[in-house]
């Protein structure tokens, strides 16, 4: 079974004991199409006496994805397999992004400079204030893309081991 979202819409895919595209059901609905490959991107189908040309413009499978241009139209493709699915009916599929909801202090030391500021989009890996400990300059990254919500601390302010110093949404 699959899991193909397009533009939003959920289809549940079972393809046809044979594994051929061109029979199985959609949603538990039955269906039938003649599929004649024009070359690997391109292919003509006929489902319900209606033809339809279908071309892949572009694929990306680390995130399972694909863009469709079907009779000139373009349709945005995310497909799930049978391990995605049960994660995702798990509430497991989002472990891999990160989540930030606040920056605090490792160390405690002197906040020299604040990179950012309330509304700011930072992206992973972005300096947003530079901590002075034990004589060194440490520049405290984001673990994760977020958007600022409040910084929690001044530029010259002393701070303590696990002191929030900025919040994100």
């Amino acid at each position: 079974m699959l899991r193909i979202i397009i533009n939003d819409k959920v289809y549940e895919l079972e393809i046809s004991k044979n594994g051929k595209l061109s029979s199985g059901k959609i949603n538990n609905t039955d269906f039938f199409a003649d599929i004649f490959p024009v070359d690997e991107y391109r292919k003509h189908v006929i489902r319900d006496n209606k033809s339809y040309n279908v071309e892949i413009t572009e694929i990306n499978p680390e995130e399972k994805k694909l863009t469709l241009r079907i009779n000139g139209n373009i349709y945005p493709v995310k497909v799930l397999d049978e391990l995605d699915i049960l994660l995702q009916e798990m509430g497991m599929d989002n472990l891999a992004s990160k989540k930030i909801k606040e920056l605090k202090a490792p160390m405690p030391g002197l906040v020299l400079d604040i990179a950012v500021k309330e509304g700011d989009i930072v992206k992973e890996g972005d300096k947003l204030l530079v901590l002075e400990a034990m004589k060194m300059e440490n520049n405290l990254k984001a673990e994760a893309e977020a958007k600022v919500q409040s910084i929690q601390c001044q530029k010259g302010q002393a701070v303590e081991k696990n002191e929030v110093l900025i919040v994100f949404e």
